[in-house]
């Protein structure tokens, strides 16, 4: 189905404000196109290392609106209209023009499910739920992910680097923390391939649905692997439910940045002699990990791997 789309030219200054006045017209699905810097905060959410390079904030915006072919927009349009004059004598609006395009109607939530396909990683293959085993992969390791709307379809090479070390260090019986589960896959191999138990931990509420659902693709109970939304780095709470002293391997695929402050205080979840798995590091922040492990008492530095400009730095808690 096509639907009207509607776009006005604003202000950032004004984007909340016409934002609230379109929903109180009734109008849903509003998008905000600006070129405003994400603050440090918004940064630290996301599951990326680096963002793409946006063009100069002039405090310029685009509001983007859709309705129905079927609705009588002229009406609602003129509301609108009226309602950024109001707006003027409050804000700064810009032009407040209102432009009118048509789109397609499109499954973004599923879309990008044809790009999903199965692929191995060692003797571990990984596929989506919705796809058959290939004949060539019969009786490998099977790892079933549907990442839903959380990080994790373990094509990414931060992933495959981390999933590599675990199948080096994991061993039968270990307890396993996972911080930025996302869909839960670093947490699920690790158990797959021997791992007691597993804790994963995120800052998206969608993460503890998505690794459900996951653990029950892939035959894993809610006793072996518990998932927790918080920040581990400040939330006290949280460290004292995970545990002190308590795991043999800790895996953090994140941002460098956050890998720099987690760094600090999560050797006390740490068993002696355990294994800090990190990745998620682009190779023009290597050395600044690298350093911070180095000048870290509780650590040492066991190796350092690679693929493409991504980066896997292992190290060990002191005895």
């Amino acid at each position: 189905m096509k639907w009207n789309k509607f776009t006005i030219n604003t202000t950032t200054a004004a984007e909340d404000l016409i934002s609230d006045m379109l929903l109180e017209l009734g109008i849903e699905g509003i998008e905000i196109e600006d070129n405003v810097p994400l603050s440090k905060q918004d940064t630290m959410a996301m599951f990326v290392d680096i963002l793409p390079e946006l063009p100069a904030d002039k405090g310029l915006a685009k509001i983007h609106f859709y309705l129905e072919p079927q609705t009588e927009g002229s009406a609602l349009l003129e509301r609108v209209r009226n309602g950024l004059e109001e707006l003027r004598d409050f804000v700064e609006v810009g032009e407040g023009t209102i432009l009118e395009s048509e789109t397609e109607d499109k499954d973004w939530i599923n879309n990008w499910k044809q790009y999903f396909k199965p692929f191995t990683v060692g003797d571990i293959l990984i596929k989506p739920t919705w796809e058959e085993i290939p004949k060539k992969d019969q009786g490998k390791l099977l790892i079933q992910i549907d990442p839903g709307t959380a990080f994790g379809t373990g094509m990414h090479e931060t992933t495959q680097l981390c999933i590599l070390q675990l199948k080096k260090y994991i061993f039968r019986g270990a307890e396993l923390l996972d911080v930025g589960t996302g869909s839960g896959i670093l947490s699920i191999v690790g158990l797959k391939l021997g791992a007691g138990h597993a804790v994963g931990t995120d800052l998206d509420p969608n993460a503890i649905t998505a690794a459900r659902e996951n653990m029950q693709a892939n035959k894993i109970s809610a006793e072996q692997f518990m998932v927790r939304i918080g920040n581990i780095i400040e939330d006290e709470k949280l460290q004292s439910e995970i545990g002190f002293e308590k795991y043999d391997i800790v895996v953090a695929n994140i941002l460098a940045d956050i890998i720099l402050l987690l760094q600090k205080g999560i050797a006390k979840h740490m068993k002696k002699g355990g294994y800090f798995i990190t990745s998620g590091i682009l190779d023009s922040k290597r050395e600044a990990v690298e350093e911070a492990l180095d000048r870290n008492p509780e650590f040492e530095r066991v190796e350092t791997t690679f693929q493409g400009e991504w980066v896997s730095i292992t190290a060990r808690r002191k005895e």
